[in-house]
């Protein structure tokens, strides 16, 4: 089982009592996992914060923290962490959605390039003055994906690793109102994921929760 996966699993457990608080930052909205305890991160250097459950499940460890791209889980137990929210700044005089066309291209096939369009994200309702898209397929092209999909299978994501996924939860994510010039691509996994997709601010040096 993916380790995404895993971790949104968890939150079928017993929710466990209180949330670690901070400087006034407005709570998580639901109660953490049995085992964790919110914590709110900030960082102008990673330039993002969110809420996130620290989690200790016996002999493991779940964490996160902020370095390099983004927001990082971690296992004490081994294995690769994973960047489940990345910061991406935008190119000098480059609008959000070029950034994120930019961003989606680089790694999507010609026929992908072609036939995907970046589309509102509609699978999530996101908090008041943030935008969510994600690359979907025309009908041509989803029909000819579909036709090669045997009955029943997940199919693959049909328009690249950053576009809409079949199987869980992953979008960009954009704060038309902030004054940092970047934003976000976030993979929320299967279910409800140990941060709080909800809480995420862009920062930057000038920004007052970065202080």
């Amino acid at each position: 089982m993916p380790k995404i996966a895993f971790c949104s699993l968890l939150l079928a457990l017993a929710a466990g009592a209180g949330f670690a608080r901070s400087g006034g930052e407005s709570p998580p909205a639901r109660a953490p996992v049995k085992g964790c305890s919110w914590q709110h991160l900030s960082d102008a250097k990673v330039g993002l914060a969110a809420w996130v459950q620290q989690c200790e499940f016996d002999a493991r460890k779940i964490t996160f923290s902020l370095r390099g791209a983004g927001l990082v889980l971690h296992y004490s137990d081994g294995g690769d962490e994973e960047t489940l929210v990345e910061v991406h700044a935008l190119e000098a005089g480059e609008s959000l959605e070029a950034g994120m066309r930019r961003l989606w291209a680089a790694g999507a096939s010609p026929a992908e390039r072609e036939h995907c369009k970046l589309e509102p994200y509609r699978d999530s309702t996101p908090p008041a003055g943030v935008k969510r898209y994600t690359f979907l397929p025309d009908a041509t092209y989803a029909k000819q994906l579909e036709a090669g999909t045997d009955p029943g299978d997940i199919p693959e994501p049909p328009c690249g690793e950053r576009g809409f996924a079949p199987d869980g939860v992953q979008y960009f994510e954009t704060h038309p109102n902030s004054k940092v010039r970047a934003f976000l691509f976030v993979q929320a996994g299967q279910d409800e994921p140990l941060f709080d997709e909800q809480s995420l601010q862009l920062l930057g040096a000038d920004t007052p929760a970065a202080r």
